[in-house]
């Protein structure tokens, strides 16, 4: 049997500064609840968020809060969102031939690896500050 977790995560790359939840599951109700998770982690700021064109993302009963505004990226590009090189370092230093036993192991190293990338902003920020966010903040 399978088991599955998702991981939601959120990067401010001018700042060097994320957040993220570990979600049972993808869906528009663990999204929502993701983003409101955000908009008060960062209500100090008006937030564009780039998102690609997941079915949650998108739905019409999500409601997206007040001081976040989606842009969807173009199909077939996740190396334009920066929270998809995230997902690269964990896999990296994280998994590195790496087989868990259980899904609890993989959540445990998943954390691990977040609260790692949030205590180092000059890591993040070299991981997620794309020139074109540079030319634009």
């Amino acid at each position: 049997m399978r088991e599955y977790t998702y991981v939601y995560a959120a990067v401010a790359p001018a700042e060097g500064k994320m957040t993220s939840l570990i979600l049972p599951r993808a869906d528009t109700a663990m999204m929502h609840l993701f983003l409101e998770h955000v908009a008060k982690t960062f209500q100090e700021y008006f937030i564009v968020m780039q998102v690609d064109r997941a079915g949650w993302h998108h739905a019409k009963d999500l409601q997206v809060p007040e001081n976040i505004r989606l842009i969807f990226q173009p199909p077939y590009s996740p190396e334009l969102n920066p929270v998809e090189h995230l997902w690269d370092h964990l896999r990296e230093k994280q998994f590195p031939n790496l087989a868990c036993s259980s899904l609890d192991e993989v959540i445990d190293r998943v954390c691990e690896g977040l609260t790692q990338l949030e205590a180092e902003p000059k890591r993040l920020r070299s991981m997620t500050y794309f020139p074109h966010f540079r030319n634009t903040s």
